[in-house]
């Protein structure tokens, strides 16, 4: 009878060991496929950027245009129509983008939205200073510049929409980093760079979060020639429903017209406008929630 317990026992251990090996060589399986994956998704979204590019593509012209065989392509459109991504229409042959793919995409209009309501603020900002006015957005530790009205004078700033600027040397950027605690700004910005574009560059954070805690005092920043040489630039930050900042307006000009003296009048005055279009896209400022 020992002997058979001993027997019966070695054999659950052996069933037992090849379920665990199983599980193992399945794991590992699936780890492969990571790659792959990637893949399927690169090829994707690809296709999806070729789609959106027309107004109905057909499955051979998808296939000749992403370089993909028309078997793969299908696969893929396929998959992508069942997320609402694509359409397509059978009586006519051809894949146009879907429902679900433009409320994704229409999300970026919150942001539009702020580059629409924005235009008269910016052109009053501009004819009470006589100096470009901008409005940025932080994306991913960067400022995005998503409007802008130039200045009349024939020396002026210009920045162009979509350009990214760094957070750390810029006025809309420190005007951001103002809404942030100490302790934010260190988490976010630690282990990052802080590029030295000129000699008046705060490139270290303990520099950074010094200044940035007079602009919390003041309500406003400047850049003060530390990305260009020459070029100061005035900034406020812009908030949501929810206080939170969600960009910043600035104005930028040369240092020989925006000295010292006008500073003191050009950053109020920014401010109060930062203040204005807050209120107009239904925000507020957090102490006042």
């Amino acid at each position: 009878m020992a002997v058979e317990h001993d027997l019966r026992r070695q054999l659950i251990w052996r069933l037992a060991w090849r379920r665990t090996a199983r599980g193992r060589g399945g794991r590992k399986a699936g780890e492969n496929a990571a790659p792959a994956s990637v893949q399927v998704l690169d090829r994707s979204l690809s296709l999806l950027a070729i789609i959106a590019e027309g107004d109905g593509s057909t499955l051979t012209a998808l296939s000749e245009r992403s370089g993909m065989a028309p078997s793969t392509v299908h696969r893929l459109l396929t998959s992508l129509a069942q997320h609402g991504m694509v359409a397509n229409d059978a009586e006519a042959g051809t894949w146009t983008v879907g429902v679900k793919a433009f409320e994704i995409g229409n999300a970026f209009l919150r942001f539009r939205k702020l580059g629409t309501i924005s235009r008269p603020f910016l052109k009053r900002l501009m004819d009470e200073s006589g100096e470009t006015a901008n409005i940025g957005i932080e994306e991913d530790g960067d400022v995005v510049f998503i409007s802008q009205v130039e200045s009349h004078a024939p020396m002026r700033a210009f920045f162009r929409p979509g350009r990214r600027g760094p957070i750390h040397a810029s006025g809309i950027g420190k005007a951001i980093l103002s809404t942030w605690s100490d302790t934010e700004i260190a988490k976010t910005l630690s282990g990052r760079t802080l590029a030295c574009f000129t000699g008046r560059t705060l490139a270290t954070l303990p520099d950074l979060i010094r200044n940035v805690q007079e602009i919390r005092f003041r309500g406003w920043s400047v850049d003060d020639e530390e990305h260009t040489l020459g070029m100061r630039c005035i900034a406020a930050p812009l908030f949501n429903e929810y206080g939170e900042a969600i960009g910043g307006i600035s104005i930028s000009g040369p240092t020989v017209r925006i000295d010292d003296e006008r500073l003191g009048v050009l950053g109020p005055a920014v401010r109060r406008m930062a203040d204005e279009l807050t209120r107009a896209i239904g925000g507020h400022r957090p102490e006042e929630g």
